[in-house]
């Protein structure tokens, strides 16, 4: 873990800190602690900014919640909505969703993870994988890639454009919209939404196919980089359907280790909290969850794209399954662990997403206009799970007779991802950094790691009890004129 043993040892070190962490969403820092040879003694990842979200809920009525809580994120709102909602179906009573509004959710849903993941790999990731890690910093970056492969560049645009265009047919608006509701969805389909996004559908999966096969050439070209770049071993969690199959709107919980064997299977969502506990620790505002049985040493996990299309049994379309059993093909479908084959998973399940858009255009329900449940027995408290693009989404709400929220509880994906995240840092300091003069090229080594996950690090900054808080004050020329520091015991 690159812990420091006493006092001393840190007054002979130097600091360097990438601050901020640049083509993510939300603020986050790293801080690496270098000797005089070079030698990394530690590297850590801060998630410097905190946001309440959990405090502020509880006393809001209950409906207001899917559309409130989405306020966290302007890049993956829909899978809060959605989380939310599906809760909020069981506290209001409503146990099945009528067949038109699950499919319109779901239409929603997969819109979401095929923009998600365009936006992510083509206008973050792609400038570090097309142009070169020490690239020149000043076109590292969308500009540059429209520059260089303006083919790439246009198709990232318009898938994400097209994800958007599903999300605001369904919800009103493509960003923070008011599709899902408790029971149901606010608002039908017309036939002439759907017409219009049936014209382009078979368009967006040649792309997204396009997008895997540049993520396997990448892949095959450089085996001894990408394979082994951000790599440990680590156990997974994510939803999969019953019978195994990829999940990301229902399902059941599984987790598997390093190697592959099952930790659990068919876990319903409900028991997550029997299954998982939360760390904090005092150096960041994120927490650190893991599996309860196996203790937060050795019972963190990954989540996300690469859990996901390693952890469930098989794709229910074609394509995308084609193109996973070939992304599976090199370690005889055991799991592998590089940080970097987060981006061709994720390009496969943008696939996968494209393909269900188009069997939900060519459903029948989808035009339907039953768009609530029947209601039955109210309850108090209830858990909604979805595969958020960055991986397991957990929201645990309890209500009180009054309809105002009591209790609330987030795990993001980012947040299940921390150790992860973490661990990578380490993992790549420790090899491209170790006796070397620390360059920007080097130091984007450690970012493109954490670029790696995807984090959203504004959704997984949420205190669970006491949170460490540091205020530093300085005068006009800068000078600190006094520090307070409160641990994450709550002592100054």
């Amino acid at each position: 873990m690159f812990e420091l043993e006493t006092a001393e040892t840190t007054k002979k070190l130097r600091r360097v800190a990438i601050d901020p962490v640049t083509r993510v969403e939300g603020h986050g820092k790293v801080t690496l602690l270098l000797d005089d040879d070079n030698q990394v003694h530690q590297a850590r990842l801060h998630i410097v900014e905190f946001r309440g979200f959990e405090a502020f809920i509880e006393g809001r009525p209950y409906w207001e919640v899917p559309i409130t809580v989405q306020r966290l994120c302007g890049i993956c709102p829909v899978s809060h909505q959605l989380a939310a909602a599906k809760a909020m179906d069981l506290i209001a009573g409503y146990e099945r969703l009528t067949p038109t509004a699950e499919k319109l959710r779901r239409l929603m849903h997969y819109g979401q993870i095929l923009q998600s993941h365009a936006v992510h790999f083509f206008h973050l990731a792609s400038p570090d994988l097309l142009l070169g890690f020490d690239s020149e910093p000043t076109r590292r970056n969308i500009l540059g890639v429209a520059a260089q492969f303006p083919d790439i560049a246009k198709q990232g645009v318009l898938l994400r454009k097209y994800g958007q265009e599903i999300i605001r047919h369904v919800s009103g608006k493509r960003i923070h919209g008011v599709g899902a509701i408790p029971g149901g969805v606010s608002k039908a389909l017309t036939v002439a939404e759907r017409d219009e996004l049936r014209r382009e559908v078979e368009t967006m999966i040649a792309w997204a196919r396009d997008a895997v096969g540049l993520c396997a050439r990448l892949h095959e070209t450089h085996p001894e980089f990408y394979e082994s770049f951000g790599e440990f071993p680590a156990s997974s969690l994510s939803l999969v359907r019953p019978d195994g199959a990829l999940e990301l709107y229902d399902g059941v919980l599984r987790a598997r280790d390093a190697e592959g064997a099952l930790i659990f299977d068919g876990a319903p969502c409900a028991s997550y909290n029997e299954l998982l506990q939360e760390e904090v620790k005092p150096w960041t505002y994120m927490k650190f969850p893991h599996i309860r049985a196996l203790g937060a040493e050795a019972g963190w996990y990954r989540v996300g794209p690469l859990a996901r299309v390693e952890n469930c049994d098989f794709l229910t379309t074609p394509l995308a399954e084609e193109e996973r059993k070939a992304f599976l093909a090199p370690s005889g479908g055991k799991p592998r662990h590089g940080a970097l084959l987060y981006h061709w998973a994720r390009m496969v399940e943008a696939l996968h997403a494209a393909e269900m858009i188009r069997d939900l255009l060519y459903d029948s329900d989808l035009i339907g206009t039953e768009l609530m449940a029947e209601k039955g027995a109210r309850r108090e408290e209830a858990v909604g799970v979805i595969e958020a693009p960055r991986g397991t989404l957990i929201h645990h709400y309890r209500v009180g007779a009054d309809d105002l929220v009591t209790y609330c509880n987030l795990i993001v994906s980012t947040t299940n991802n921390n150790q992860a995240m973490n661990e990578a840092v380490r993992s790549v300091a420790r090899r491209f950094l170790d006796g070397k003069e620390v360059t920007e090229g080097l130091l984007n080594h450690i970012e493109v790691a954490i670029r790696a996950y995807d984090p959203c690090l504004s959704c997984a900054t949420h205190a669970i009890g006491q949170m460490p808080l540091e205020v530093s004050l300085v005068d006009a020329s800068g000078a600190l004129v006094s520090r307070r520091v409160k641990n994450g015991a709550g002592a100054a």
